[in-house]
């Protein structure tokens, strides 16, 4: 993954092949991302990079992250829930999505007419961490499984052991991350992709 936000622009974020290549989503999305990033840095939001994307902070702590997908490029807020959506821009991530939202676009068009009303949203969202506002979200206990991964538990269960041992904040992620794939297959191979991790009672971030 890329450790700086000058990286992802150039190369994209570093997890697949196809990073610097025509085939990168960072490139497919590279007018957008350009003017989402220059908008978001006139809000005088410092620019850092995690996860492999840019990410947006305010005295450390994270308000958004800029990134490409296959179908589109986001602006992702991390406690969008707490965020007056006047203008109906925001969407949940995922059915389970408690605290982020997200902001699609596909062009450049999407973007230019609504940008003071992005500049808004960010505005609010740094005034959110001023005040030091938090997200009251359900215990993952409460929350509703991906029909992939409550598939999985009714066929191995010692992997369902294994994920109800874990802490509720790691459920919590495996469960976000797992439910936010739009495509059943995606969802089954993210399953896959961290059964050991699971299995070995670690969380997504763990090594």
């Amino acid at each position: 993954m890329q450790k700086s936000a000058e990286e992802y622009f150039i190369e994209g974020c570093g997890r697949c092949s196809l990073g610097g290549t025509p085939e990168c989503r960072v490139n497919k999305w590279a007018n957008e991302l350009a003017l989402l990033r220059r908008i978001i840095l006139d809000c005088g939001i410092q620019e850092e990079c995690k996860w492999g994307h840019p990410t947006y902070t305010y005295k450390k702590a994270n308000v958004l992250i800029l990134a490409a997908f296959k179908e589109n490029c986001t602006l992702s807020f991390l406690k969008g829930a707490l965020i007056q959506d006047d203008a109906g821009l925001l969407q949940k991530p995922g059915e389970n999505s408690q605290s982020g939202r997200v902001m699609r676009f596909t062009n450049v068009n999407q973007i230019s007419p609504i940008e003071a009303e992005i500049k808004s949203y960010i505005f609010e969202a740094i005034e959110i961490e001023k005040a030091g506002l938090k997200v009251e979200t359900k215990p993952a206990t409460e929350m509703t499984l991906p029909k992939e991964l409550a598939a999985q538990f009714k066929m191995d269960r010692a992997f369902e052991a294994a994920f109800r041992a874990l802490t509720p904040g790691r459920q919590k992620g495996y469960i976000y991350f797992i439910s936010e794939a739009k495509q059943s297959k995606t969802r089954e191979s993210r399953i896959e992709k961290y059964r050991a991790h699971i299995l070995a009672g670690k969380g997504m971030m763990d090594r």
